[in-house]
């Protein structure tokens, strides 16, 4: 009986290892990846504990779901209305000596980087909810690898302890970008690199336009691509 019981549960030990080890396959065929697509790791934005629920944010839906959000007061039709939704956030979060440098639409949000007027170095990444207002933290490196602003306080995931000093160069940092981009999305160019406290944000291009968004880790180089956005609009700032 004991032989049996024990029998009974190693097998119930694999069943869970197995369901576990799918549950991670599935959240590893999205989104993140190291230096370079051959030896990278992709991570979604299904981990980080739940971090991730279905509403207005994001590629699949997903939001935020912390306390960091601002509740929207309505519907977002413009780059100004965004603006002003952003500008809220900041004042309703405390941030002071913090403005917005840009504001980008997306097909499935506004996006707007928040800068530090005394220094112009990014502070945080943040988006708009189309449909509601809502304001919240722009997940992946804005969350993970921002060592003043995010959520980790410096103790850094996903590819590098964010200290916020930045080991790689901004020069650097555009190889990185664009060898994954020759990799991944072939005719493209990384653009300009925004410095953020542990990691540099890329606009990249095709033929001069926006073509989508990707993060170089200012410790590891390496690169998270920002799959969340959909196809880009417009844009009001530099």
């Amino acid at each position: 009986m004991k032989t049996r019981t024990i029998v009974l549960g190693i097998a119930v030990l694999v069943i869970v290892l197995a369901i576990a080890a799918i549950g991670v396959g599935t959240a590893l065929a999205q989104g993140y990846w190291g230096r370079g697509a051959a030896n990278g790791w992709p991570m979604g934005p299904g981990m980080m504990g739940g971090a991730w629920r279905r509403g207005p944010f994001g590629s699949a839906q997903g939001a935020w779901c912390g306390g960091s959000a601002l509740p929207g007061q309505s519907p977002i039709a413009s780059l100004d209305e965004a603006r002003a939704a952003v500008e809220r956030y900041l004042q309703d979060r405390g941030y002071t000596g913090l403005q917005v440098e840009e504001v980008m639409e997306f097909e499935r949000n506004y996006y707007a980087i928040a800068e530090e007027e005394d220094t112009g170095i990014g502070a945080m990444e943040l988006l708009v909810d189309k449909g509601t207002g809502a304001v919240g933290p722009e997940p992946g490196p804005n969350m993970m690898w921002n060592a003043n602003y995010g959520m980790m306080g410096g103790r850094g995931m996903m590819g590098g302890y964010s200290s916020g000093r930045m080991t790689i160069t901004p020069t650097e940092a555009t190889e990185a970008a664009q060898s994954w981009l020759d990799a991944n999305f072939p005719g493209t160019t990384a653009g300009d690199a925004d410095a953020f406290y542990g990691y540099y944000t890329f606009h990249f291009l095709r033929d001069g336009e926006v073509a989508g968004m990707l993060s170089v880790n200012g410790a590891t180089g390496a690169v998270w691509y920002h799959s969340w956005h959909g196809s880009f609009v417009a844009m009001t700032g530099e």
